[in-house]
């Protein structure tokens, strides 16, 4: 067995091993096994009773508070098994430094880290804290409020049902997110050709309400992944990725995400895919498997979450990945989730049926669907450089996929 995040070992008892104790009390609980090499050999420990005693006053005088732990002795191997259990009295201090594991190694927490140990210490959450500025205005938050809840009057009492200000602190950090103006990031937008090299349109958001974060991402959204086919005497829109999936990944990374640091939500937009990456994992309690199966909803942000559930912009019991999953039931390509140490990634495919079609064939195929098109516009769309749409659509006229009418300037083209 080798070393893990959740269980380290030491061939000798010295003090570095308090560092580890503070890390999982801090982060998830953990073991620490004495008398065992780093090759994982067992080599035990001398006077593995006495050794206890010593591992005991070592926590007790050095850990501040001092976390829950058990001691064992394995008498065949005079191996001590020390059990350290995640606390809620956060944070557990070393030399008056927070400590985690990241993966096999044991480091000190940065500034921002323990700012939200001392949170969670206090049963508190970021959108909690008292706003940096009292001075805040709510014209988006009133209209979407009069909009969703038919409201007639909009006033402080309305801020304090949302728990967005107090007589006592006046303004949280959530009201300050949802205000007008502020100082937050906010989400960076990109629209790309056939490479991260080739920037097609470009916008970011930010110092403005989280709901007009939303609203303007989804104007771009339109803009590029929905169009309009008119159908007899009807108009309807046709999106090339489904809005419910792409309204589901928005709001959950601006509701989700750790508001602490200083990046912006990220839209990386594609011919064949939008990827969604947000800022902070998952939130502490929540299982990876939870999550991708939406049965446990945990908010990092819980007052933020309220306003955007009493607005119908989220649901509140964590159904955001079957929704977008849901979406897709009827897509060859399906949705992507990655969960990282610091970071949420979504990759929503433009939608696909099942087509047999290699990726740039499809990104083609799929802006073409129900309309006709000339090739000046599919490369507006797609991004792809002239001669390569046109060698495609020669490709997919020839193997009976798209049909060609016209000619010179007139041709154009539409998917049987």
């Amino acid at each position: 067995m080798r070393e893990t995040r959740y269980l380290e070992y030491k061939e000798k008892i010295t003090n570095t091993f308090l560092k580890t104790v503070s890390a999982f009390a801090n982060y998830g609980s953990g073991e620490i096994l004495f008398g065992i090499a780093d090759d994982g050999t067992s080599v035990g420990i001398a006077d593995p009773k006495r050794a206890c005693l010593d591992i005991e006053n070592r926590i007790n005088d050095s850990i501040d508070p001092v976390p829950e732990y058990t001691l064992s002795v394995n008498e065949r191997t005079s191996v001590i098994t020390l059990k350290v259990r995640e606390g809620l009295h956060k944070p557990y201090l070393y030399k008056a430094k927070a400590y985690r594991r990241s993966d096999t190694a044991t480091v000190e927490v940065d500034r921002v880290e323990l700012k939200r140990l001392i949170l969670e210490g206090q049963n508190s959450s970021y959108d909690e804290l008292p706003a940096t500025g009292q001075n805040l205005t709510f014209r988006t938050l009133e209209e979407k409020l009069v909009s969703a809840l038919h409201i007639e009057t909009f006033s402080k009492d309305t801020l304090k049902t949302l728990e967005l200000y107090s007589d006592s602190v006046g303004f949280n950090r959530a009201a300050e997110l949802l205000a007008d103006r502020n100082h937050c990031f906010g989400i960076d937008m990109a629209r790309f050709g056939d490479s991260i090299n080739i920037i097609l349109d470009r916008e970011t958001i930010e110092h403005v309400s989280v709901l007009e974060q939303f609203d303007r991402a989804l104007i771009l959204f339109r803009k590029y992944y929905q169009y309009e086919q008119i159908r007899g005497w009807e108009r309807e829109t046709v999106s090339l990725i489904p809005e419910e999936a792409f309204r589901e990944a928005v709001a959950n990374a601006l509701v989700h995400r750790t508001w602490d640091v200083d990046a912006h939500t990220n839209i990386s937009m594609f011919p064949d895919r939008i990827e969604i990456t947000s800022p902070g994992g998952l939130p502490k309690g929540l299982p990876e498997e939870a999550y991708l199966q939406s049965r446990i909803s945990i908010l990092r942000n819980p007052i933020l979450g309220n306003v955007f559930y009493r607005l119908h912009m989220i649901e509140k019991f964590g159904t955001g990945v079957r929704r977008i999953n849901d979406s897709y039931r009827n897509s060859r390509i399906k949705p992507e989730f990655t969960l990282g140490d610091g970071y949420i990634w979504i990759v929503l495919p433009v939608f696909q049926e099942n087509v047999d079609l290699l990726k740039d064939e499809l990104a083609v195929y799929s802006v073409l669907k129900k309309r006709e098109m000339p090739s000046s516009a599919i490369v507006e769309a797609t991004g792809f450089g002239k001669s390569k749409t046109v060698d495609i659509l020669n490709k997919l006229v020839k193997d009976g996929y798209v049909k060609v009418s016209g000619t010179g300037r007139g041709t154009k083209y539409k998917t049987e």
